[in-house]
């Protein structure tokens, strides 16, 4: 099965369109936060409908209210809060927004993967049997945006470059 890993899009609709059919062809999505507009949980429910969307949030995401309106509209898409801890495909899952915190989760020995955001930088390690994940930043703002997708079986990453920001 495949995971859709993506973090900091920071209302870039532009890099979320061309983002929308890697993560429709998922089983599964995964937004590490920094959405930050309400309008863009609309773009995502209306872009992969009937997936399953766990998002968590970033520091950036301004209207929580509005966001949470809007994602109530779609069955699929789950807002976790600070921090997300599920199960999918045999994997058991942590998802938060910061670096440190991920860490931290990794190295409890309680997860398979690890995902976070934040810092808009790709990173990938093992932290015992952990994979700990950063997808790097669909925004584009430090260079070309990107997300990944992860095969739950092997846990093998796929990069994915959706070129230059802007």
């Amino acid at each position: 099965m495949k995971i859709a890993v993506l973090s900091d899009s920071h209302d870039n609709i532009w890099k979320l369109a061309a983002a929308l059919p890697h993560m429709a062809a998922a089983d599964i999505v995964i937004h590490c936060g920094d959405l930050c507009s309400p309008f863009m949980i609309t773009r995502i429910g209306e872009g992969v409908p009937g997936n399953p969307v766990h998002i968590v949030w970033g520091n950036n995401d301004g209207d929580t209210y509005l966001i949470g309106r809007n994602a109530a509209r779609f069955p699929g898409i789950t807002l976790h809060g600070q921090v997300a801890r599920f199960e999918f495909g045999g994997l058991r899952i942590a998802v938060n927004h910061y670096p440190e915190l991920a860490r931290g989760l990794a190295a409890s020995g309680e997860f398979d993967l690890v995902c976070y955001g934040h810092d808009h930088a790709a990173h990938q390690e093992w932290i015992g049997r952990c994979l700990l994940l950063n997808p790097g930043e669909l925004m584009g703002m430090k260079g070309n945006s990107r997300m990944v997708a992860v095969e739950t079986d092997t846990r093998a990453v796929e990069e994915i470059d959706l070129g230059p920001g802007g």
